[in-house]
Formats: structure tokens, C-alpha cells, sequence
């Protein structure tokens, strides 16, 4: 009886790196996709960019004013800025399963599923778009700051750290919204949840104040919350507040593949 030749261990190990690199390709192709969408309505990120510079020009300049917030030797303009632009991230990222929802809808999310792709590539890809997307918030918003007399750092690569951490924190929470998408599965749904835990998971956050003046409850809640994380890590690169970047970008970091493992696990959920 013949026996089928097994492959050599060194093929194994060169299909692994093959494969990595295949996964990531089609994952830069379904962003891709999602960005070449912006083209169809640019104003979307006009729109968008309004309520984070409201906050700053408005929230930020009267609260400097009041001094009712204790920021140390930080003024509170400059520790808000960072928060109001992990804000403008979440504010995109959460209502993303709605566009999740409208493809399943017209029939396109059936067609994607068919490819031999696998979910996860499908999921990470609008994840990074969604992160991509706030982008363009986020330089809104620094250079508003800036023209307001925030002290930022100007430094390239701390700069380039600022948008890693924005996409992170956008693909999670685009993530958690394609979740919750998966499990609705209708719109109307999904944005009514979607209203109801934004501003609780932006308000249970240091983004607008420091988490020493919180109730212990609301500290709780705090440190799970991953856009503490990112304000920290803003504040971090963009101010040079004290931080401890190993916790922030590994919160980000486990925070967004868990978030890509839950959606894609849910995919076929919206398929049926």
C-alpha cells in the first residue's frame, strides 16, 4: 500500500509566514474598500469633526475658566484635548455595526462571506477602516488645540503614536458595535443601544476628569474601560503626562483582538 508523501517540517514552516502575510493583504483590501466609501460623501468627515471642536472651543475654555476641576500643574484645556479626541474616535467607532447592518440588508455582507477569506479578515479590515476614519478627527482636533494655545508635543514619532492609538481604540469599539450588531441584528436597535452606552463609557473614563475625584464605583468601572487607556496614552504622548505606555497599548492591543474575535464569531449571526 503506498503512502502519501508528507511534506517537509521547512514547508510547513515557510507556509506559516505565507499565510500571515496572505491574511494581512486581505485585510488591507476589505479597509481599502471601506475607505474607498468616503469618496461617495466627504462631508461625512466635516460632519463628524463639529462636536469635538464644540467640546474643546466650548466645554474646554469655560471649564479653564471655573477651575472647578483639579488637573495639578496641567491646565484643563491641555488635559482635555487628548480626551475630547479618544471621544471623537468613540463617537465614530460605536455606530459602526449600523453600516454592518444596511450591507447585510442589500445583500452585499453574503456575497463577502462567500470569498475564501476568512471573518476575521473580513471584521479586522472594516475594524482599521473605522480606525483610519478618525484619523482626520483626530488632526482636526490637535491642530484646533494647538490654535488655542495647547501645549503639544510636535515630535514625528510621538505623533505617529497618537493615530496607532486612535485606530486601536476605534477598531475596538467598532468592534464591540459590529458585536452588538450580531446580536441585535436590527438597526434601530443597535443605534438605541449604541446612545445608551456612549456617553456612559465616556463619561466613566479620565477623559474629562482625573479618576482620583471619582466615586470608588465609577473607579471600578474606569479601569475597565479601555478608552481610559487611550486618553492615558494620549495624554501621555501629547502633553507628556506621566503614563505607563506597556499597560495602555497592551489594553489596546488585547482589548482590539478580542474585539475581532467576538464580532467574527457573530458574522454569521447578521448572514441568516
Amino acid at each position: 500500500m503506498s503512502v502519501a508523501p508528507v511534506a517537509p517540517p521547512s514547508a510547513w514552516v515557510d507556509s506559516r509566514p505565507r499565510a500571515a502575510l496572505r491574511l494581512l493583504s486581505r485585510i488591507g483590501t476589505f479597509c481599502l474598500i471601506e475607505l474607498q466609501k468616503l469618496r461617495h460623501d466627504r462631508t461625512e468627515l466635516i460632519t463628524r469633526a463639529i462636536q469635538p471642536i464644540l467640546w474643546l472651543v466650548i466645554f474646554g475654555q469655560t471649564f479653564s475658566r471655573i477651575r472647578a476641576i483639579p488637573t495639578g500643574n496641567v491646565p484643563y484645556l491641555d488635559y482635555l484635548a487628548p480626551g475630547i479626541i479618544a471621544q471623537s474616535a468613540l463617537f465614530v467607532a460605536i455606530f459602526y455595526g449600523i453600516q454592518i447592518i444596511w450591507e447585510r440588508d442589500a445583500g452585499i455582507l453574503t456575497k463577502l462571506l462567500v470569498t475564501p477569506s476568512p471573518r476575521s479578515a473580513l471584521v479586522a479590515g472594516k475594524a482599521f477602516a473605522a480606525g483610519v476614519r478618525t484619523i482626520s478627527q483626530a488632526i482636526v482636533v490637535i491642530i484646533v488645540a494647538a490654535l488655542l494655545g495647547v501645549s503639544l508635543t510636535w515630535n514625528p514619532l510621538k505623533l505617529l503614536a497618537v493615530l496607532v492609538v486612535v485606530v486601536l481604540g476605534a477598531a475596538f469599539f467598532s468592534c464591540l458595535s459590529m458585536t452588538i450588531a450580531g446580536l441585535v441584528l436590527r438597526r434601530d436597535r443597535l443605534m438605541g443601544i449604541g446612545q445608551a452606552i456612549t456617553m456612559p463609557l465616556f463619561f466613566a473614563s479620565s477623559a474629562l476628569y482625573p479618576i482620583a475625584i471619582m466615586p470608588a464605583w465609577l473607579k471600578v468601572l474606569s479601569h475597565a474601560n479601555p478608552l481610559t487607556y487611550e486618553v492615558s496614552a494620549l495624554r501621555g504622548l501629547l502633553i507628556g503626562q506621566p503614563t505607563n505606555y506597556w499597560l495602555d497599548f497592551g489594553v489596546l492591543i488585547v482589548a482590539a483582538i478580542a474585539g475581532i474575535c467576538a464580532a467574527s464569531a457573530l458574522l454569521s449571526r447578521l448572514a441568516r
